[in-house]
């Protein structure tokens, strides 16, 4: 039975039905669940930087700039904290013993890098079911698990994208 389950989620996808999976098996097994959400350029939300340019003839503008771009991050990254506290709660309510952690980088490297470093037994994410070109393009978080995990994985189905 798989005691230690990563379950990887995000504000900006739905995640009850991964959530209900994972609750599900951790039930059978006793399992200790851990939610990761992983900062990424990749997801909807993630704020951009805006530069005014090298020629700018207000030398504070770019001073301006990089301060609004570090209130967007941490409102990001605060967002995806409340969104992550909201469904440990929701677990926990379960009767399941949950944690969670938030990284920045690469979703796939950070969730095999996670699973690697915490013991996991199971992986439990969801996939958009991209396929050809957008794949190709958007790059598939699923595929790079499903091949670099140190543990099983298991790729719950999501809306077609």
């Amino acid at each position: 039975m798989f005691k230690k389950i990563i379950v990887a989620v995000s504000p900006s996808l739905p995640s009850e039905h991964v959530l209900d999976e994972a609750i599900a098996i951790a039930k059978l097994g006793n399992a200790t669940l851990m939610l990761l959400h992983v900062l990424s350029p990749m997801e909807e939300g993630y704020p951009t930087p805006v530069y005014p340019g090298p020629d700018s003839v207000y030398p504070g503008l770019h001073e301006q700039a990089i301060r609004a771009y570090a209130e967007q991050w941490e409102a990001y990254q605060q967002n995806a904290i409340e969104f992550l506290k909201k469904l440990t709660e929701d677990v926990s309510q379960t009767g399941i013993a949950v944690e969670f952690t938030q990284n920045a980088g690469d979703p796939g490297k950070a969730i095999c890098e996670l699973a690697k470093t915490w013991n996991a037994d199971l992986i439990i994410l969801g996939r958009r079911g991209h396929s050809g070109l957008k794949e190709l393009f958007l790059g598939s978080v699923s595929n790079y698990v499903l091949h670099h995990a140190p543990c099983s994985v298991l790729t719950i189905q999501g809306e077609q994208a």
